[in-house]
């Protein structure tokens, strides 16, 4: 894991880069740990007044959790190890978003899943003209994890369900818009706003840089979204999508039809019950579903259509979107003593 990650204090901050570029950065647990560790020792650091968080390569800050290892121990019933990789990652997505001191974050290429969970909840988030951003954990029999229901339920009107169902992928001006970045700035400008950061812990310089980002859609679709999304079921939507004939719509329903039902479903759910709370509330919930994603879900199946054998054809558990009721509040059910609880000074 040496080379995975590098982490560093230079100048005034503390310097983490993702360092798996081959792999599209993707997050393992022990990054993950490396990661809370050393926001840990920064927290009471004099020396380090801010954190700058950035990856290697152009092609992805991190394009997810490294779940090739889930999907093993998923397939031999070894469920523990998933459970605890996502316990650790939720307080470790909690603990960026309460951090006291600035975390400054820089969202190049592909940031999907657990690249969002570090990057969605930093106090100063930057993307580029590579950003694509999303949340396409349905497609894999999961929802969208990660605080993700958090920043989804607080998008405007009903782009978080959009986003969360189709899992669309948001560049730089949408990205902004829907609240999962703050500022965009060219990345051949990057490295400049780095030093200015690492020389002088001032990060008023990123406001002074930052420039108007554009070519984004989410806003001009905004009346389409709210009225093809607004539906109380998954079923409502996906019948008011399949009833319009515009190429958005049409092109939206085929994108929630790949999606795993069950975990859609909870997705619509999570999302909305997510809009007026708090991280730590979403997290809870999203625990609730990742904890029994691989014995009662549709992960392992999803992972194996997707990335294992790549066929596309999963065999998911539900055949239509019209998911019983009771199926989905099981899934999203108190887990008693195995409920996630923010720990220690992110409570």
């Amino acid at each position: 894991m040496t080379n995975d990650i590098l982490i560093r204090k230079s100048g005034r901050a503390g310097h983490i880069t993702l360092n798996r570029p081959t792999a599209l950065n993707a997050l393992t647990g022990e990054m993950s740990v490396a990661i809370e560790d050393a926001l840990d020792a920064w927290r009471s650091d004099d020396a380090v007044e801010l954190v700058i968080l950035d990856a290697e390569g152009p092609k992805a800050f991190c394009a997810g959790g490294d779940i090739a290892k889930l999907y093993a121990k998923g397939c031999a019933g070894e469920y523990e190890f998933g459970r605890a990789f996502w316990r650790q990652e939720y307080h470790l997505n909690l603990k960026i978003a309460t951090y006291p001191k600035p975390v400054v974050v820089f969202v190049q290429g592909f940031t999907m899943g657990g690249g969002v969970g570090l990057a969605g909840h930093a106090s100063h988030r930057i993307v580029g003209d590579s950003s694509k951003i999303a949340m396409p954990e349905c497609g894999i029999g999961l929802i969208p994890d990660v605080g993700g229901s958090y920043l989804l339920g607080r998008a405007p009107g009903e782009t978080g369900v959009y986003l969360g169902l189709t899992g669309a992928r948001m560049e730089a001006e949408d990205a902004i818009y829907a609240g999962f970045s703050d500022h965009y700035l060219p990345e051949d400008a990057w490295d400049d706003l780095k030093s200015t950061l690492l020389q002088n812990g001032d990060i008023a310089a990123i406001d002074a840089l930052a420039q108007p980002a554009t070519g984004g859609t989410l806003a001009a679709f905004q009346p389409e979204i709210d009225r093809l999304f607004s539906g109380t079921s998954l079923l409502d939507i996906h019948s008011a999508l399949a009833a319009d004939d515009t190429g958005f719509s049409q092109a939206a329903a085929k994108k929630l039809t790949k999606g795993a039902p069950l975990a859609l479903a909870c997705a619509l759910r999570s999302i909305r019950a997510a809009r007026g709370g708090t991280l730590a509330g979403a997290l809870t919930q999203e625990f609730r579903f990742s904890y029994r994603s691989q014995e009662k879900g549709d992960f392992i199946e999803g992972i194996r259509a997707q990335i294992i054998d790549r066929d596309f054809t999963p065999k998911w558990k539900h055949e239509t979107l019209d998911v019983p009721e009771h199926d989905i509040t099981d899934m999203l059910a108190d887990l008693g003593p195995n409920d996630w609880t923010p720990t220690g000074d992110i409570k």
